[in-house]
């Protein structure tokens, strides 16, 4: 009888497949976000980006989580509208942002197609190729963040009760490796193709296969849902949103401080990670290859470290540790970086088992504080919040690179003889990083008065979530 009452979700093999399904949609979003960064330096010499032209680029991914609120309102809708229309509408965004990005660095656009002359025909100060990138850019951020909300909703769904953490974590790490994998291909691509820009495109192509792999998991969701013996509509069948939700997310303290420590600590990495190639060949006078090469080792810290984290936690917890622990490592890494010259190779690895800690011990953590049907809004004011960060730091290491760098004009940058000093821009970074460990304390104090459990076993806790 208990055999019969079994549902999907409770086969591992099932759960685990979903499980990979859709963390390759999660690569495919970091593969691209991260795939423009090793040719910085290309960008640079082939449309005459300046590091706060860069730094704009990288940023705008945020500025429709940041200003518009999207990740707050993707969260409201998933939680509203459920995981099938959502997820399809915003990857669907998603795919078409990276193609508007590839089209902007393009061949046919920068030879006067569609649209060049009308991006040219304001705002000189910046390139044409340069704002139709910004606008790929602005799309794919669109879709992007509510893409891992949905995502994340999805491991809660099929994971909650069971592996949460190691399922978070696997998830993370599988996400990782398509940051591993930009960092380590793009420059290759870009050097054994026709053009540079075929870099770009195969970016774009692998979010367009994230969008059919996510198309393939709606079957899998229906199928979960009619088990449940739920309506047909299933997981489109959300609950109504009122503004009562934030004012309990608001009144939670330990929302509000792993809120601000997800805030503090992702800007203290995704920024740098997105100038680090262009750190190495700066500082180390590394190539365009062996500078990515390098970048990637971060990326495949994570890839190893986080599901192993996410594992113990779900065994023996102690969140709240490995988030302060995190934190520190952060500090210590980012120090060792802006002020020595010791080969980085350990300090990036490091780094990536600092990004590991804090993922694997926050993300299953939230799932303790707020309840499943409420999942949504909180993963999304997270995100929003977090890409208040994601869009104000990258613009800042530009700025810091170009007031700290004042001889490298326009002119030397065409000449391709420049070497950029990055010791302010990564001291800012580790001060950063101290506000993460501030909060990371405070969490972890507040949950000795809460009571969540956040430092006991993924499947124990008080059952306190709001």
């Amino acid at each position: 009888m208990d055999q019969m009452r079994k549902v999907i979700r409770d086969y591992p093999a099932a759960r685990w497949g979903v499980l990979v399904l859709v963390a390759f949609v999660q690569a495919a979003n970091y593969y691209f976000y991260d795939a423009i960064s090793p040719l910085k330096r290309t960008l640079e010499e082939s449309f005459g980006f300046s590091s706060t032209d860069f730094g704009l680029f990288v940023s705008f991914y945020s500025v429709p989580n940041t200003f518009l609120l999207m990740a707050v309102l993707g969260g409201i809708i998933l939680d509203k509208l459920g995981i099938r229309r959502t997820g399809s509408l915003f990857i669907g965004l998603m795919a078409a942002g990276g193609l508007i990005t590839a089209y902007g660095a393009s061949l046919i656009y920068t030879s006067g197609g569609p649209m060049y002359d009308f991006m040219g025909s304001f705002a000189p100060s910046y390139s044409p190729e340069l704002k139709m990138m910004l606008l790929g850019r602005f799309f794919f951020g669109l879709g992007a963040e509510t893409s891992i909300v949905v995502i994340s909703k999805i491991i809660v769904k099929w994971f909650k009760g069971k592996e949460l953490a190691l399922a978070f974590g696997t998830k993370i790490g599988i996400a990782r490796a398509g940051s591993w994998a930009a960092f380590y291909f793009s420059p290759i691509i870009k050097d054994i193709a026709p053009h540079w820009t075929l870099a770009v495109w195969f970016a774009a192509v692998l979010l367009c296969v994230g969008l059919l792999a996510f198309l393939f998991y709606l079957i899998l969701d229906i199928k979960l849902d009619r088990q449940r013996e739920r309506d047909v509509k299933g997981s489109t069948a959300g609950s109504d949103f009122s503004l009562g939700d934030f004012k309990k997310l608001l009144s939670n303290r330990s929302f509000i401080y792993i809120t601000l420590l997800c805030v503090t600590f992702y800007s203290a990495v995704f920024p740098f990670q997105s100038f680090s190639a262009d750190f190495f060949l700066n500082k180390f006078s590394l190539s365009e290859q062996e500078s990515g090469v390098m970048a990637s080792y971060l990326s495949l810290g994570t890839l190893f470290c986080t599901p192993l984290f996410g594992f113990l936690v779900d065994r023996y917890g102690r969140s709240g540790t490995l988030m302060v622990f995190g934190s520190l490592l952060l500090v210590i890494i980012h120090l060792i970086l802006a002020l020595t010259y010791v080969n980085p190779v350990v300090p990036m690895i490091l780094l990536g088992v600092a990004f590991s800690l804090v993922p694997a011990a926050m993300w299953p953590a939230v799932a303790k504080i707020v309840s499943e049907k409420r999942i949504g809004t909180a993963y999304g004011a997270m995100f929003s919040i977090q890409n208040l960060g994601l869009w104000a730091f990258p613009i800042l290491i530009g700025v810091v690179l170009d007031v700290t760098n004042p001889g490298i004009t326009e002119e030397v940058i065409k000449g391709g003889d420049y070497t950029y000093n990055y010791t302010w821009a990564v001291l800012m970074l580790a001060g950063l990083g101290v506000l993460g460990l501030f909060f990371a304390f405070l969490l972890k104090k507040e949950d000795k008065k809460s009571g969540y459990g956040l430092e006991l076993p993924s499947n124990k806790n008080a059952d306190n979530s709001e």
